[in-house]
């Protein structure tokens, strides 16, 4: 029996900002259709998506926040934030669906019912606690990691990031969080949103060494990425996570519309191959990865397909 999850359904698709949006709702089934052709859906457990009660959200995000996007998700109309994250009738809804489906992977995993999980569209890095940026409504990673806390008893958690961009929602929330573990490859800031994760944000106060920001130049390749893998996994190794958390979005591979590095997908599978032999060292294997970003389609759909892949074959491969 496989001990791997995937989550697949309409519900999560809905996450999207309409056609010829970046983040469109075709990204699930650019994903999917390939991962079908590949037949990683007859190796799987293929899960329906969930959708997050407010009081879930509520454990990372404010409920003046919440209540905000339920109001403005009935309107439809204007932004969340600045000018990047549109708002559509249904959006709460959709948002709290991306959340709710992390949650249960998360609880799957926990509980031992599969050992890891993939949910593609999820990932959503950019939201604070109190607002939304960049594309991101509702901080699943964000909620994850207070859920691991509060309602599973798992206090030090690794959160891992491939994303071309940095995961500025959940470093900043967690900057001063000793227990969140948190190393995080993305372009260099001086080049891309959201300009920030400088080399030297290594967390705040008691939690100062805690925190990995590598920022990667343009155009660096798989060779770069493996080169400062290895840094990575050293950090992660001394502090023995109980939990693993990968965010990989696939807008750093070569060729995204709005990204400037050259990852091939081996890059992917190279680093969920990697975590699953730390999962399997310090947090009884257990990991969950997040789509993330990734604006090219064929690249999510071979990103993606890669990590499950490594997911199947588990650690050791």
């Amino acid at each position: 029996m496989s001990k791997t999850a995937v989550y697949i359904g309409a519900a999560l698709a809905r996450y999207g900002f309409g056609e010829g949006h970046p983040f469109g709702p075709d990204r699930l089934a650019a994903f999917w259709d390939r991962a079908c052709e590949l037949q990683l859906d007859h190796q799987v457990h293929v899960l329906e998506p969930t959708t997050a009660e407010r009081a879930e959200l509520c454990r990372f995000h404010t409920p003046e926040y919440v209540d905000e996007v339920r109001a403005r998700s009935k309107l439809g109309v204007g932004f969340l934030d600045g000018g990047d994250t549109p708002a559509f009738r249904g959006i709460y809804e959709a948002a709290a669906t991306v959340v709710g489906t992390t949650l249960d992977a998360v609880a799957r995993v926990v509980a031992g019912e599969v050992q890891r999980a993939f949910v593609p569209i999820a990932g959503l890095h950019h939201a604070r606690r109190d607002a939304a940026a960049g594309f991101c409504v509702f901080n699943d990673c964000g909620v994850a990691i207070e859920t691991l806390r509060q309602v599973h008893g798992i206090k030090r958690v690794a959160y891992v990031d491939i994303d071309a961009h940095h995961g500025d929602g959940v470093f900043y929330a967690f900057e001063d969080d000793a227990e969140l573990v948190f190393a995080d490859f993305h372009e260099d800031g001086r080049y891309l949103y959201p300009g920030t994760g400088a080399a030297a944000e290594t967390g705040r106060g008691a939690a100062a060494g805690t925190k990995l920001n590598i920022p990667m130049p343009p155009e660096a390749n798989d060779d770069r990425f493996r080169l400062e893998w290895a840094r990575a996994e050293d950090f992660l190794d001394q502090f023995a996570p109980e939990f693993f958390i990968l965010q990989c979005g696939a807008d750093s591979l070569a060729g995204d519309p709005i990204t400037h590095l050259r990852y091939s997908a081996e890059a992917h599978r190279f680093a969920a191959q990697r975590l699953l032999g730390l999962a399997a060292r310090h947090a009884q294997g257990r990991l969950v990865a997040l789509g993330g970003g990734g604006y090219n389609r064929t690249n999510l759909a071979t990103a993606w397909t890669a990590v499950v892949e490594a997911l199947i074959s588990g650690p050791g491969t």
